[in-house]
């Protein structure tokens, strides 16, 4: 494991207060986060397995549809040539990020400072740099670690509403690591379970529709629970050594957006260099880690192989 500055040493991005890590892993980084998803962390996360069962974390291609508006609203066309010996098949119009995703360090910038690294719309354009390619070729696997806020706020009789901005921040993640007896080690993937998904998942289509175009801007924007976007909880993961982050909500961090706040995309993405995942599916790997009490497994999710890719689905996999 590389030695990581401490969040207050990284340096201001300009005249903001803003930190960055845009040095730490060395000026043609093209990784962010996951360098510290050594061969070592991977071989520790590889003595995880116990049992063998696998957790499939992914949507089907074609849900949540209605979620989304523009583009993505369309769902992608799959078209099937049936010959003699055989089939064929190829897809139109099919979104990166329409289903359970990875956001890429080009899906983000902040502000005129650039994307992840300081680079411009040149670098990414014309020199090909921080396609999502760099993290299909190393591969985003080590020792995931699932945080189960919801069930947690259920023990303690606080149930969360889904329609209701909820703010998890270092401190509420720390006391769901303590209760479920597990501790935070660097390089950990982290999934956040806020239970959004399964309420989704609940609703018939005229309640799905009704979210349509509402994720976190606008004027009736849609709440939902999720990671804080203070740069406190930035900090906390930076200096825990987090690899990635995913959620099974909208956006991983709580909608809506507070401007005065910020977008923690903007912190993690642009200026910290981490993954995130949204919209993963990880009701049965919860319910599985309840069982057996043990909230950490090998995990495997490898990003599409597409250069200059902005985002990914998930491909992920949780091996208990």
């Amino acid at each position: 494991m590389p030695s990581l500055p401490k969040f207050g040493e990284l340096p201001y991005v300009g005249e903001t207060q803003e930190r960055h890590a845009w040095e730490v892993f060395g000026p043609e980084d093209q990784l962010g986060s996951v360098n510290l998803l050594t061969p070592e962390k991977v071989k520790q996360a590889a003595g995880l397995i116990r049992t063998g069962q696998v957790f499939n974390l992914s949507l089907p291609l074609n849900f949540p549809i209605t979620l989304y508006g523009g583009f993505r609203s369309k769902g992608y066309r799959h078209h099937i040539e049936v010959g003699r010996g055989g089939r064929d098949d190829y897809v139109d119009n099919f979104a990166m990020q329409g289903s359970s995703q990875w956001d890429s360090l080009r899906h983000v910038r902040f502000r005129e400072y650039g994307y992840y690294g300081g680079r411009q719309d040149g670098d990414l354009d014309e020199k090909g740099a921080l396609g999502i390619e760099h993290w299909a070729q190393h591969g985003i696997v080590g020792r995931g670690v699932l945080l189960d806020g919801a069930r947690y706020l259920e023990t303690q009789q606080t149930p969360l509403d889904m329609t209701k901005k909820f703010e998890m921040d270092g401190a509420f993640l720390e006391k769901v690591a303590y209760a479920q007896q597990v501790q935070l080690e660097p390089g950990d993937i982290l999934i956040l379970r806020t239970g959004w998904l399964e309420w989704y998942k609940s609703l018939d289509e005229r309640g799905r529709e009704a979210l349509r175009d509402t994720l976190g801007v606008g004027e009736a924007p849609h709440a939902c629970p999720g990671l804080a976007a203070s740069q406190e909880t930035a900090a906390w993961l930076w200096d825990r050594h987090i690899a990635a982050i995913a959620a099974d909500n909208v956006a991983v961090e709580a909608l809506p957006v507070d401007r005065a706040v910020g977008f923690q995309h903007r912190r993690l993405i642009a200026l910290q260099g981490m993954p995130l995942g949204e919209l993963w599916d990880v009701g049965e790997l919860a319910q599985a880690c309840a069982q057996d009490g043990s909230y950490e497994f090998m995990l495997a999710a490898i990003p599409l192989n597409l250069p200059g890719g902005v985002g990914s689905p998930a491909n992920a996999y949780a091996i208990k």
